[in-house]
C-alpha cells in the first residue's frame, strides 16, 4: 500500500512524498515543473519529470527531522517506527527549515491571515515548557504543533516579538529559534551566545541571537534566516538547505570521519551553485577559519546551508557556533579535517596550504586571512568580556573560551610566520 504526503513549498504544491514498501520516492507535480520560475526543491533533487528514488529522496526529507534522542522520543510519542522518516514528517512537517510544508492529500495549506495563529506565553508558561522539551521534543503531539527542525539538540521554533515569546499554530510561521541549555554541558547558552556575538563583531554575518533569562533560567533565542517580514508585516519563509542535504548526504553519516562531506566538498558546492561565488567562498573560509580558532568541533556539513534568496542562492549566515573545546569530555577531533587532520594541535602551516588547495583558494591569501583573524579575534573577544552591556563578564564557561581563543591564535600565528616552526605538537589550556 502507497501513502502519500503532498510537499508544499511557500504557498504552492511543489510535488509528493511516496512511501512504498519502506521505501521513499518523491516526484514533482507537472504543474510545479511547467511555471517558468519553478525551483527546485534541492540541489539534489533537480527539476525534472521522473520521480527519484529512496537513494535520491531520503537525504532531502530525512534531513528535515530531528536526530538521536529527539528523534526517538518524537516516535515513541506517536507511537512510530523510529526509522520511518514519512511518518515522522506526517506528524511534525508543518513548520520545517526552509519553505517546506507537509500536507495529507486533499488538505489545504492554511491560508495566511493578518491575525496569525500564535499561542502568547506567560514566563512561567515558558518555564514549564524549557522543562517539557527534554521528555517531548518540538512539543510533538500538542493539539495545532507541527515542528520540525533537524540536529540532535533540543531547540523549539517560536514567536518572539521583541517582548512576548508564542508558540505559531496551524502552519503560522515561526520567527525564532528557542535554544535551552544543553544537558550535561555547563552554560552551553552563554557560550554559543558568546561565540555568535564575537562573529557578529568580527562582521562574518552570523545568525542574529540573544541570551534571555527568566528567572535563574536561561536560553538562546536566534533568528530564523529563514523567514521574513514582507511590505504588509506578515511573516514569509524563505527556502534553504544544509549542505548535506544538498550534496545529497543522510544524516547519519553527516561526520567526515564516517563518510560524510569534507571541506573540499562543501567549497565546492558553494563555487558551483551560487553566483557570484566568490565572496561566499570567502564566507565559508572565514566559517571554517573561526571554528578552527574558537574551538568548534563539532561543525560537521549540516552546520552549514544554503539560503535561497531571490537574486539567487547564498552561503546562510552562520550558526550552531558552541566552542565545544573548552569541554575537556568532548571529543579533540574536528568534524572535518583541516588539510589531513582532524585535531588543532596537529595543524602546521602546510595543512593550512592542503586547505587552500581543496578549497580551490590561493594560498597566499588563505594564510592571509587566516592571520587577519587569528591577530583580531583575542583581543575582540576581551572587548566583548568587559563589556556590561553583552552580560558575559565574569562567565566562568566564557574566560575558558577566551584563554583557548588566545592560545589557538598565538599557536597559529606562530606556526604561519616562523619557518623554523615545524612538526609540534602544541597541547590544549586546560579547562
Amino acid at each position: 500500500m502507497a501513502h502519500e504526503l503532498e510537499v508544499w513549498l511557500f504557498a504552492d504544491r511543489a510535488g509528493t512524498l511516496t512511501l512504498v514498501a519502506g521505501r521513499l520516492a518523491f516526484c514533482y507535480d507537472p504543474n510545479w515543473l511547467s511555471r517558468p520560475q519553478a525551483v527546485a526543491l534541492s540541489v539534489s533533487l533537480p527539476l525534472q519529470a521522473e520521480p527519484f528514488d529512496d537513494h535520491k529522496t531520503r537525504p532531502f526529507f530525512a534531513g528535515l527531522l530531528p536526530e538521536g534522542q529527539m528523534r526517538r522520543l518524537i516516535a515513541q510519542q506517536f507511537q512510530v517506527s523510529n526509522q520511518n522518516d514519512f511518518a515522522l514528517l506526517d506528524h511534525i512537517g508543518g513548520e520545517c527549515a526552509g519553505a517546506v510544508t507537509f500536507l495529507e492529500p486533499g488538505q489545504a495549506l492554511p491560508a495566511s491571515t493578518q491575525c496569525e495563529d500564535i499561542q502568547w506565553l506567560s514566563n512561567e508558561e515558558v518555564i514549564a515548557i524549557l522543562d517539557e522539551l527534554p521528555h517531548r521534543p518540538m512539543l510533538a503531539g500538542k493539539d495545532g504543533l507541527r515542528l520540525s527542525l533537524a540536529g540532535a539538540q533540543d531547540k523549539l521554533p517560536v514567536v518572539f516579538d521583541g517582548a512576548r515569546i508564542g508558540l505559531p499554530h496551524n502552519g503560522t510561521p515561526s520567527s525564532h529559534i528557542l535554544k535551552p541549555p544543553i544537558h550535561a554541558v555547563e552554560d552551553s547558552v552563554a557560550n554559543e551566545g558568546f561565540c555568535l556575538t564575537l562573529a557578529n563583531t568580527l562582521q562574518l554575518k552570523p545568525a542574529k541571537a540573544k541570551v534571555h533569562s527568566i528567572g535563574t533560567r536561561s536560553f538562546l533565542l536566534v533568528d530564523r534566516y529563514d523567514r521574513s517580514l514582507d511590505k504588509v508585516g506578515h511573516r514569509r519563509r524563505i527556502h534553504q538547505e544544509d549542505f548535506c542535504q544538498a550534496l545529497g548526504v543522510v544524516p547519519e553519516i553527516k561526520y567526515q570521519n564516517e563518510g560524510g562531506p569534507d571541506l573540499a566538498q562543501c567549497f565546492d558546492l558553494v563555487r558551483r551553485v551560487s553566483r557570484p561565488s566568490a565572496p561566499q567562498v570567502l564566507r565559508l573560509l572565514d566559517y571554517v577559519i573561526f571554528n578552527a580558532l574558537t574551538g568548534n568541533h563539532d561543525a560537521h556539513a549540516k552546520n552549514f546551508s544554503l539560503l535561497y534568496l531571490i537574486e539567487g542562492p547564498v552561503l546562510a549566515p552562520f550558526y550552531d557556533t558552541l566552542s565545544t573545546a573548552v569541554y575537556p569530555m568532548l571529543t579533540p577531533k574536528m568534524a572535518m579535517k583541516i588539510g589531513s587532520k582532524y585535531k588543532f594541535s596537529e595543524i602546521q602551516a602546510r595543512h593550512w596550504d592542503q586547505l587552500a588547495e581543496g578549497a580551490g583558494l590561493a594560498k597566499a591569501l588563505t594564510k592571509k586571512r587566516i592571520l587577519e583573524l587569528a591577530k583580531s579575534l583575542p583581543p575582540t573577544a576581551r572587548k566583548i568580556q568587559s563589556d556590561p552591556g553583552h552580560g558575559f563578564s565574569g562567565n566562568a564557561v566564557v574566560e575558558r573560551i577566551i584563554a583557548l581563543i588566545e592560545q589557538r591564535c598565538a599557536l597559529t600565528i606562530r606556526r604561519l610566520t616562523d619557518p623554523a616552526v615545524d612538526n609540534e605538537d602544541d597541547t590544549e589550556p586546560s579547562s
